[in-house]
């Protein structure tokens, strides 16, 4: 039995996504501050993610955090699987997509309206629909 409903091999991973976008959203990497084009993004649309186009975000979750990734203060409900990352020393929440299992970013207790959350998202692990 498979963990995710969209399961591929990480050379299949490799081949659909290219480089930068692999490294992301399967090997856990994140963009530099400020150089994901949907840090400062405010449309009207639907976030989903970048490796299999589950919906993870509206834009209405979206707000201005100013640290340099797109961030969000709620999720689309049951579409995100949270994980304990203890890496880099830190004890942070990892956010995944929960059809693929791919690497979106990190979920921090620290935003500014009433959920008190911050999903903080890197752009190249998303795509978006109007």
């Amino acid at each position: 039995m498979s963990k995710y409903p969209i399961e591929k091999s990480e050379a299949q991973w490799k081949e659909e996504l290219g480089e930068e976008r692999y490294r992301i959203l399967r090997a856990q990497g994140t963009e530099k501050p400020f150089s994901g084009k949907y840090n400062v993004h405010f449309e009207e649309g639907t976030y989903v993610c970048g490796a299999c186009k589950n919906p993870l975000f509206e834009s209405g979750q979206k707000f201005e955090s100013s640290c340099g990734w797109p961030s969000f203060d709620d999720a689309i409900e049951g579409r995100i699987e949270y994980v304990k990352d203890t890496s880099f020393g830190m004890i942070r929440t990892e956010i995944r997509c929960a059809n693929c299992g791919s690497h979106l970013g990190h979920v921090f207790n620290d935003g500014p309206t009433e959920t008190g959350q911050r999903y903080c998202v890197n752009s190249l692990s998303v795509d978006f629909i109007k």
